[in-house]
This record gives C-alpha cells, sequence and structure tokens, in this order.
C-alpha cells in the first residue's frame, strides 16, 4: 500500500515534465538521416521544451505529408518542382541544410579495389546494356585489376527518393541514352535490377549480395564499410567522394545561388568536384499558426545555420559555403 502514493508521484512527475513541451514532426529524406538525427538530439538538450520527431521515409514521402498537413515540416534532396510548390495550401521555403554525395557502391566478389567508373559505364549497367563486370566500359579504366564475368546485380530505390533524383540527375547529364530513355526524377521506371527501401535498404542488399553494384548517400557506406568507385567528372578526372570535393561542387553554386534556393550541382565544373553532389533542403511552410511550433522552428534553423553546421563533417557532409548561410539567414523571416 505504501508503494502507491511512490507510483502516483512518479505519474506527477512524468506529467510535469511534458507539460509545456513542444511537439514537432517532420518527415523525408533519408539521404541527410544521420545530421538530422543528430541536430535534432542536439537541439532538444538545448531546448528541452521542444522535441523534434522526424521520419526517415523519402523525399517523396515527405512532399506528400507536407501537402497532406499531416507533418510541420519536410524535407527533400530534390527542389520541389512548380507544380508541387501549387499544391501546398501555404507557400513553403526551401532551407539548404547541408552538402552531400551519392557514391556508386557495389559488392564485387574477389575485388576490394577502389574501382574508377565514367558516367557511360554507370548508365550502362542501370540501363541493364552492361551485364557483366569484366565489360570493356570497367575495365579499361580500372587496369591491374581482375574482374569477374559474373552478371551484374543493380540495387535500385523502391521508394519515392531524393537520392534518386540526384543519381539520376547526374545521369541525364553524363549519358544522352539515360537521359532519353529514363531521365530524372524521384521516381523512374528502372529498365533493371532489385529494388529496396531506404538508404538503409539499399546499403544492407549490396552488402549481402554478391556482385551487386547499387547507390547510396555517403555516410551509409562509410558506416557499412562498403567501397565506392571513384567517379569521372565534367572536366574528366575520376574524383572520390569527400569533404573537398563535395565542397568543390558548390563553390561555382554558391555565388549565385538563386533566391529560393532551388538549385542542382551534380557534374559541377572544376578539376576536384565530387560530380555526384547535392545540397539537401528542409522543406517549411511560410506561415505556422502555432507560435510555439513557429518559434521553435526559427530558432532550430537560426542553430542549424550556425553551431549545427560545426557537427556535418563528423558525419561526412559538407558544411555550406557561407554566402548562402548569410542568405539563409535573412529568408528566416519569411517564416511568420
Amino acid at each position: 500500500m505504501r508503494s502507491l502514493p511512490v507510483f502516483a508521484l512518479l505519474l506527477l512527475a512524468l506529467a510535469v515534465s511534458g507539460f509545456g513541451q513542444t511537439l514537432i514532426n517532420g518527415a523525408g529524406a533519408t539521404f541527410p538521416y544521420p545530421i538530422y538525427s543528430k541536430w535534432f538530439d542536439e537541439f532538444h538538450k538545448l531546448h528541452p521544451d521542444a522535441q523534434i520527431n522526424y521520419q526517415s521515409i523519402g523525399s517523396g514521402g515527405g512532399i506528400r505529408q507536407l501537402e497532406a498537413g499531416t507533418v510541420d515540416f519536410g524535407a527533400s534532396d530534390q527542389p520541389m518542382n512548380d507544380e508541387q510548390l501549387k499544391k501546398q495550401k501555404t507557400p513553403v521555403l526551401h532551407f539548404p541544410t547541408v552538402l552531400g554525395a551519392v557514391v556508386a557502391t557495389y559488392n564485387i566478389e574477389g575485388v576490394s579495389a577502389e574501382l574508377n567508373l565514367t558516367p557511360e559505364a554507370i548508365a550502362g549497367v542501370f540501363l541493364g546494356t552492361i551485364k557483366q563486370w569484366n565489360d570493356p566500359a570497367i575495365a579499361k579504366p580500372n587496369p591491374g585489376v581482375k574482374l569477374p564475368a559474373a552478371d551484374i546485380v543493380v540495387v535500385h530505390r523502391s521508394d519515392g527518393s531524393g537520392t534518386t533524383f540526384i543519381w539520376t540527375d547526374f545521369l541525364s547529364k553524363g549519358s544522352a541514352d539515360w537521359k532519353a530513355q529514363v531521365g530524372s526524377g524521384t521516381s523512374v521506371k528502372w529498365p533493371v535490377g532489385l529494388g529496396a527501401k531506404g538508404n538503409e535498404g539499399v546499403s544492407g542488399l549490396v552488402k549481402q549480395t554478391p556482385n551487386s553494384f547499387g547507390y547510396v548517400e555517403l555516410i551509409y557506406a562509410i558506416q557499412n564499410q562498403m567501397p565506392y568507385a571513384r567517379v569521372r567528372n565534367a572536366a574528366g578526372l575520376f574524383v572520390k567522394a569527400e569533404l573537398a570535393s563535395v565542397t568543390a561542387a558548390a563553390a561555382g553554386a554558391a555565388a549565385d545561388i538563386p533566391d529560393d534556393f532551388r538549385v542542382s550541382i551534380t557534374n559541377a565544373p572544376g578539376k576536384a568536384a565530387y560530380p555526384i553532389s547535392s545540397f539537401t533542403w528542409l522543406l517549411v511552410p511560410t506561415r505556422i499558426e502555432d507560435p510555439a511550433k513557429r518559434k521553435d522552428i526559427v530558432e532550430f534553423l537560426r542553430w542549424m545555420l550556425g553551431p549545427g553546421q560545426a557537427m556535418t563533417e563528423a558525419l561526412s557532409y559538407a558544411p555550406l559555403p557561407k554566402k548562402v548561410v548569410a542568405k539563409e539567414l535573412k529568408a528566416i523571416a519569411l517564416v511568420q
């Protein structure tokens, strides 16, 4: 019987601790999920009254949930197009958060080398015209690497995905055949391959499938200790995805980024640029009716553009260029 008051006190303490807490819901891209998870946790430590819940469901899902009004913000690796923006009940702002890279990852039996891959070869594999690992289009840029005469198992995303947009946007710029036959988008009609959900699903399927080839955000390849290729860029050089090469890809865009921040930096010019790089965006309505949510979202955006940027490199993302940050800080005033 004596335990009853203690139990009642515990319930009261829990009720008091939750009282006044603002719950903010977001959903979307898996590409930036590792850094978003870190940011939302750190922000909550600084602001215990603000709890940000984020569902890593893919860019397409985030945009749909934002349109349906079931989340307070969305997240996407592809800027919303004009048609999508028109469907929103409230005008939506794009806030670049970090720069990341999509990598070509593989699991080739007996091969641990870091391959060199051309855009044409990657497109050929995903079109189904290059079927084996020892095809000349793959072997020629990799002298000395003994590639097997094994069938390539292609792995792609099954869900609407900003990572897919970045990948197919790059292939559309690097291969006329890909542009004509498939094109770019968060979802495309894949000519060949197995589908998996999320960066998590693709990395898991590639890792467990011999002779497979897929694409994932850089941090997923690193965390799962998966090899990934150097990719030939617009300057004709094979470049590895890393902090410096992703930053180099954004250098040109930073100078004349549009006011709405909707820009593609795949296949960027420059010898040092990694060609499958991209910004990723938070999608924030200009009008947020709940004043507590509005306050916390604005505070998070300011924090993300300040101290939050110092946390990016540990998770293999590149921080935003200073010119982009300065422009975004002004744009935050549009959130009312």
